[in-house]
């Protein structure tokens, strides 16, 4: 770091060129080789006293490593609900306390800095934030944090904190143009400093953009959830919740989706723009239910999304899904119901629920014993496959891409499919939904003839359990989930190897050891552990 900022005050020459001057301490941390992870130590240091990790950081003024309080500030209270970072960026900068200070003289020193380089590093605002935003994995370029924070109000504001905008953002403001960026006509438009208008932003053609078609084409939406028109008869279910985890707003929104689109479209496309598909149900929702003993209304929760998913799978028009970052828990079961998923490669793709003392309630553990069913042939090991499906479940994988997805059976070969370009991702999933619409979309018949193992496949369950437990590889409460994980997957308590059922009577084995789980203590404390530390709690 110190490399680089001198070697960037040497060769510019700006108004931010001071910025990069090395402050004392940090170069007499240099001298003392106090580099970070690599020495140890750096702006922070662990220690282990009597046992117990601690975390030190560095004082500036001694040079010393001192125990400091975690600072609080109550403007992260307000944010930390505000998923949209377009929203949460005009509340941190209105702040009144030290973190508003910090975020004002940030971004008034970026806001300067960028409109001074324009035209000298390029003569398109939009082009500077595809290179921030690409380059340097930024969620919003500089021009584009300026929209969001309000271009006129923020410079004055820069102006009154000595950190001038260029001359180009006034005339922009004195023709009456109040933001760098619009959106017309389904198209996204930039402001161009020559001609003082906007333009079209070039290479739009063949993408679809929920940014953009929110703006003209929302049909329906709650508040966890929009229905947006793609047009040529497709529809889009776009969950917008915190980590776009499923509740009840969103079980309501999938299922109006799905009767608009039975009634009036084509297709539907389950997508969104978020950082990630979806981080699963809302636990915290089922914590509550579990704490309060509300058994009739989280038994009933349940079994909505179960009706939701099964719906999902069984409705007259093509459903598409097309995950991208996480899709866990509820939003891997939401994919797993889907008629075709299109993953972005980098999709994080897994049923987690054990992590947190539950089996997967959504419909995600009956699915694994249907794909089992359907992937058994004359002459297999069944016992190998079950346990190759069993054990994706019961050690919580999760794929390190949407390749791998296909390997631990969240995806289907020969059915799901994998998109690079995120750029393309919604509008090659739309054209998925068409080509399926168009060739004759058949309503499929619930199924009846799924083949499960009963007992030939509990006895490897119970046996293996009993043996980790023993061995100490797994709690006594791991050992309980893991076998009415098993009971579900082979069937419950049915003697003979291969018998058909339905899915319905696998989703009640599946909720009924949902619920049992949910009222022991153990599983209640895991869960506690994740909503209130972030953590997975062994116990």
């Amino acid at each position: 770091m110190v490399h680089v900022a001198n070697n960037i005050r040497e060769t510019t020459k700006d108004e931010a060129n001071e910025l990069f001057a090395i402050p004392d301490y940090l170069q007499k941390m240099l001298d003392n080789k106090w580099l970070g992870s690599k020495t140890k130590q750096g702006f922070f240091k662990k220690v282990v006293e009597d046992g117990k990790k601690k975390f030190l950081s560095i004082n500036f003024e001694t040079l010393e490593y001192e125990e400091s309080p975690r600072p609080k500030f109550s403007v992260f209270e307000k944010t930390k609900t505000i998923d949209d970072l377009r929203e949460r960026m005009p509340v941190l900068l209105s702040d009144k306390g030290k973190a508003g200070e910090f975020y004002r003289s940030a971004f008034y020193s970026l806001f300067q800095f960028s409109s001074n380089r324009i035209p000298e590093i390029s003569d398109e605002i939009y082009k500077v934030d595809d290179a921030m935003n690409a380059g340097f994995g930024w969620k919003l370029g500089p021009f584009q944090s300026w929209d969001a924070v309000g271009v006129r109000g923020t410079a004055k504001a820069m102006e009154e904190a000595g950190k001038k905008a260029s001359q180009w953002v006034y005339d922009m403001l004195e023709a009456g143009i109040e933001s760098f960026y619009k959106v017309e006509n389904n198209l996204k438009y930039c402001y161009d400093i020559s001609s003082r208008s906007y333009k079209v932003i070039p290479g739009q053609e063949g993408r679809l953009s929920l940014e953009v078609l929110r703006h003209t084409n929302v049909l329906w939406d709650n508040n966890d959830l929009s229905v947006i028109d793609l047009g040529d008869g497709v529809i889009n279910a776009e969950i917008h919740t915190k980590m776009n985890t499923i509740g009840s707003g969103v079980l309501e929104g999938l299922n109006k989706a799905v009767d608009m689109a039975e009634a009036d479209y084509k297709a539907l496309v389950i997508s969104n723009e978020g950082d990630h598909f979806s981080a699963g149900a809302n636990v915290g929702m089922i914590y509550m239910l579990a704490i309060e003993q509300e058994w009739e209304e989280l038994d009933l929760a349940v079994q909505w999304f179960q009706k939701t998913t099964m719906r999902m799978r069984y409705s007259s028009i093509p459903v598409i899904a097309a995950p991208h970052g996480m899709a866990l828990g509820g939003g891997c079961e939401l994919c797993m119901h889907s008629d075709r998923v299109v993953a972005h490669a980098e999709t994080y793709m897994g049923l987690v629920e054990f992590g947190v003392g539950l089996i997967p309630g959504g419909g995600g553990t009956k699915e694994f014993a249907v794909r089992l069913s359907d992937e058994l042939n004359d002459g297999d090991i069944r016992t190998n496959a079950f346990l190759n499906r069993y054990l994706s479940i019961g050690q919580a994988k999760v794929s390190t891409s949407a390749y791998e997805a296909f390997d631990l059976g969240y995806l289907r070969k020969g059915i799901d499919e994998v998109i690079v370009s995120r750029a393309h991702h919604l509008a090659y999933a739309k054209n998925i939904a068409l080509q399926m619409a168009d060739k004759g979309y058949t309503q499929p018949a619930p199924r009846n003839d799924i083949k499960i193992l009963g007992k030939e496949a509990m006895g490897m369950v119970y046996v293996g359990a009993d043996g980790f437990a023993t061995g100490n590889y797994m709690s006594e409460h791991d050992k309980i989930i893991a076998e009415k994980l098993g009971s579900v997957m082979a069937g419950g308590d049915i003697s003979l190897a291969l018998t058909e059922v339905s899915e319905q009577y696998l989703l009640n084995l599946e909720r009924k050891a949902f619920m049992e789980l949910c009222s022991t203590r153990k599983t209640l404390e895991r869960i506690q552990s994740l909503i209130t530390k972030g953590k997975i709690l062994r116990n």
